[in-house]
């Protein structure tokens, strides 16, 4: 549901050089540490998921409050909540109580992708952050990295996503175009399935043994992991995807073709990919005078 409330131009008179702002920090950010910039992407996509896009996965855990930080797809995996606070923290000198830590998430992920050289999107503004989190949610409905297809498809289509979006939003939304994994959340794919390039399989293993290294790192296209494209498309048509969940969107079933097209067509690629990110943006924000504007993104004011 994309509320009315929502506008392109809402900080234009409010807080004018809200956008700018965002912009340099993650610029800053991305420039330190390329990983970064999957981070801020996959935040904002595990935030929309869970409640809609309320900024509710930046909550920290209180004694009387659990938050989805710890949900299992979201545990050691997700990051850059820093980068968020430090930007929170820049706007709050700027114009205090105006920018939602949720609109924060919503732009910071655009402008992840543009520093990465890929598409840029008008980013609708308004939302307000929630006062709630949900951990039984965070768990139930982020995709993790041993879904297989029909999990994929019906955690997508249960947000009102096509199985086209899914597979545009996959190659990056869980930032497989860009960013990395651990060895935990591939390692039974190397050692244990067939669908796997031999020598790729072997080149990740040196990477991630049998036992131990559970948090040694790979990136998830091989190929040009710092830049935005379409790589990651072609890399599963050679069975080089990293996780199980990967190789499930070109493993002959319903989205082999779609993959198939987005490896011969980057262009098609980045419009579709920008159009899902809008329309994940726009899922169930609270607008109005439902949520608050959080001070601290991590906890409730």
């Amino acid at each position: 549901m994309v509320s009315a409330q929502l506008s392109s131009t809402f900080y234009d008179t409010k807080c004018p050089k809200a956008l700018s702002t965002i912009k340099a920090a993650v610029n800053s950010a991305v420039a330190k540490e390329n990983r970064m910039g999957a981070s801020l992407l996959r935040l904002h996509f595990h935030d929309c998921f869970v409640q809609g896009c309320d900024a509710s996965i930046l909550l920290d855990d209180t004694t009387s409050f659990t938050g989805e930080k710890t949900a299992g797809p979201n545990a050691n995996s997700v990051r850059g909540f820093d980068v968020i606070d430090t930007i929170k923290t820049q706007l709050e000198t700027l114009c205090p109580g105006v920018v939602s830590c949720a609109d924060i998430v919503a732009v910071a992920a655009r402008d992840s992708v543009v520093a990465l050289r890929g598409p840029s999107w008008a980013v609708q503004l308004g939302r307000r952050d929630s006062t709630t989190a949900s951990l039984s949610t965070a768990n139930s409905d982020l995709p993790g990295p041993t879904s297989d297809l029909s999990a994929l498809i019906s955690s997508f289509s249960n947000k009102g996503f096509s199985d086209k979006e899914m597979v545009a939003l996959s190659g990056v939304s869980g930032s497989h175009s860009i960013g990395q994994a651990r060895c935990t959340t591939f390692r039974t794919r190397i050692y244990n399935e067939t669908n796997i390039d031999a020598s790729f399989a072997t080149s990740l293993q040196a990477k991630c043994p049998s036992a131990g290294g559970d948090n040694n790192l790979s990136n998830l296209d091989v190929t040009s992991p710092n830049t935005f494209d379409n790589a990651y498309f072609t890399n599963l048509l050679s069975k080089k995807g990293v996780l199980h969940s990967d190789q499930q969107l070109f493993n002959g079933g319903s989205t082999d073709s779609q993959v198939t097209s987005y490896s011969t067509n980057g262009a098609t690629f980045r419009t579709d990919f920008a159009n899902a990110m809008v329309k994940m943006s726009n899922l169930s924000p609270l607008t109005g005078s439902n949520g608050q504007i959080r001070t601290n993104c991590r906890k409730i004011n």
